[in-house]
This record gives C-alpha cells, sequence and structure tokens, in this order.
C-alpha cells in the first residue's frame, strides 16, 4: 500500500508499513551541524517515535547483503521535510495536482512510491531550498546537464549510499522521497533517451519486474518528486575513498576488474545520460581513437572519484567472499 505525503494527511507508508505523520509540535528544529536544516524549518524526527524506527529499518534493510557494510553505518538524524516556504508548499502543491493527474491518466493509480536518492550535501541542501536543477556540478568544477533523475527503490538504500557523498568526518546525506511513477517503461544503460518514448509513459526504470532504478526525466523532477526526509547517516567506510582512485588502480585488462564488469555496477548508480556516454568512451577506446589514461580519465568525470572507488572496492570485498567461501567448501569436500 503507498499513500501520498501531503500536510494534512494521517501517515504515509513505506512498503507495507506505515509512517504516522509528525502533525503535532514534538519534533524540534535541530540542525545537528546541517546549516540548512534550520534555514528551512526542517523538523527532527524524535528517535523513540514510530516514525523513526520504521525508516531506520527500511534504511538498514535496504543494504541488502553487505550486512558488514551495514554494521559500519550510523544513522545520526532524520529530518522531516515540512515545506514551510512558499516554494516549497508550491512544489508539494504540484506534487498533489499532478500525482492526482496521473491517476485519472492511469486509471485511478498514480503508482506513487518511496525511492532514495543520494547526492553530495551541497546538492541536497540545493533541492531541499530550491528544488532539483537541470545542472550537475561534476568533478572538475565543470557544469553538466542531466536529462533526468535517478533514485532507488525502497528496498535499495545502499545504492543511494554510494551515490552520495561523505565530507571528511564520513558524515553524508540521503534523501527520502515521493515518486509519482505511473506507468513505466524499460530504459537500457546504453541508451540515448531523455524523455518518455510516448505520452503513454510517465516514467522509467532499468527492469519492470525488478527495479533497481527509477528514472524520472528532467522536465518532470520537480513535480513528480517530493523529497520528504533527509537521512543523515556516518559511514566511515566512504571516507578519503576519492584518493583510493588513481590512474593505475583501474586497468582495462585487469584481471581483478574489467572494464565491462565496472561498467555493469556503475549502471546501478548513474543515469541513462551518464552511462550513455560511458559506453561511448569506452567504444573510443576499444577502436582505439583514446588512450588508456584518457579512459580512465573520462571513467572518473563521468562516475565521479567517490562512486568509483566504492564501487571498485565494493567488488573486491565480494570476489574476497567468493574466495573465502570456495576455500571453505574445499576444505569441506577434502
Amino acid at each position: 500500500m503507498n499513500q501520498i505525503v501531503v500536510e494534512d494527511q494521517v501517515s504515509v507508508t513505506i512498503g507495507d508499513d506505515q509512517i504516522p505523520c509528525a502533525t503535532s509540535g514534538s519534533n524540534e528544529i535541530d540542525s545537528d551541524g546541517l546549516e540548512f536544516v534550520v534555514k528551512n524549518g526542517l523538523a527532527k524526527i524524535q528517535e523513540s517515535s514510530l516514525e523513526d524506527f520504521i525508516i531506520r529499518t527500511s534504511f538498514f534493510s535496504g543494504m541488502g547483503q553487505n550486512s558488514g557494510l551495514a554494521k559500519k553505518t550510523k544513522i545520526v538524524a532524520i529530518h522531516k521535510n515540512l515545506n514551510s516556504s512558499w516554494s516549497g508548499k508550491a512544489r508539494a502543491q504540484s506534487f498533489q495536482v499532478f500525482s492526482k493527474a496521473v491517476a485519472d491518466k492511469c486509471g485511478g493509480d498514480a503508482n506513487v512510491k518511496y525511492a532514495w536518492y543520494g547526492a553530495a550535501s551541497d546538492e541536497i541542501s540545493d533541492i531541499v531550498m530550491h528544488g532539483f536543477s537541470w545542472c550537475l556540478k561534476a568533478d572538475g568544477n565543470r557544469d553538466c546537464s542531466r536529462h533526468s533523475i535517478s533514485l532507488s527503490p525502497a528496498k535499495f538504500s545502499f545504492d543511494s549510499v554510494l551515490s552520495s557523498e561523505v565530507d571528511e568526518n564520513g558524515l553524508g546525506l540521503l534523501l527520502l522521497c515521493r515518486v509519482i511513477l505511473g506507468k513505466q517503461e524499460v530504459v537500457t544503460a546504453d541508451s540515448n533517451q531523455f524523455h518518455p518514448s510516448s505520452p503513454e509513459f510517465d516514467s522509467s526504470v532499468d527492469d519492470l519486474s525488478a527495479p533497481r532504478k527509477y528514472i524520472v526525466w528532467s522536465p518532470y523532477m520537480n513535480s513528480h518528486i517530493l523529497p520528504c526526509y533527509i537521512i543523515s547517516f556516518e559511514a566511515p567506510y566512504l571516507r578519503g575513498s576519492k584518493g583510493l582512485v588513481e590512474a593505475n588502480t583501474i586497468k582495462p585488462r585487469s584481471p581483478w576488474m574489467r572494464f565491462p564488469t565496472l561498467i555493469s555496477m556503475l549502471s546501478r548508480f548513474l543515469g541513462p545520460s551518464e552511462m550513455a556516454s560511458l559506453n561511448k568512451q569506452y567504444r573510443d577506446f576499444r577502436e582505439k581513437r583514446i588512450s588508456r589514461p584518457q579512459l580512465i580519465q573520462r571513467v572518473k568525470e563521468i562516475a565521479g572519484n567517490q562512486l568509483l572507488a566504492a564501487v571498485v572496492s565494493l567488488y573486491s570485498n565480494k570476489c574476497a567472499g567468493v574466495s573465502s567461501s570456495k576455500r571453505r567448501l574445499m576444505q569441506l569436500v577434502r
């Protein structure tokens, strides 16, 4: 069951769990070191509340098979977006209008779900204050445009954790949003698509039966996505990961991680436009149009150093676990 988050509702849901909305004055405004929390009047959710319990449960269950990393991850605080500013109220009202319009179009069900969005703290702050932007600051301080917003389904919070950026203290931010999905179509990782293929569709996914990524096209990013909660978390294992990625760390013919494997893993976190650019760079390398150092540099620019390092580390840990399991199996059959 999924319900649309509005100010006068009694509850909202994640999956089959209900989160009672905090409509009373019990939630105090608390910065927890986040300046934009005070500026935007965000309300801190009490740790003893059912609302806090359900969000925490969803967050950690979304870590999936990464139980080792889940133990190293800590939720510092959860703040609720009250949409108290005039622009926030306008975005919340727009979300209601579009959810009704999509529901009417789709036979009564707008297919509204919860989803996670991870990014750098500055971007999260800008989203809360001004909404999602067409422009995105890339590595090397280059501005680039994006054609879509990629979010992780409620049960895949770890994907968005890896897409976020932590500071020197290992502190990062996630958004828990409500998303109007409507009727969905599949978009492959190498697609150059930047809008619905026809008026019949409202959003896209990487897999219709088991989506790991919700894709909302840029024209609808501020009408179909409503940020509801800001989760502050600590992930020390991501701290300083920027320095882990050097030119010689990832090699196209590396025996432990080939580029096609890397690209496949990155497709879980990057949007269609980024993946199309990534695949083009790899094709150019295969056709000897660019050199290996150029390919590595462009992969770093597209994916970002931190995400790239985290994915490599995740793959390395996975391989280490497989090797350990094989050794135990060999010991048993001897």
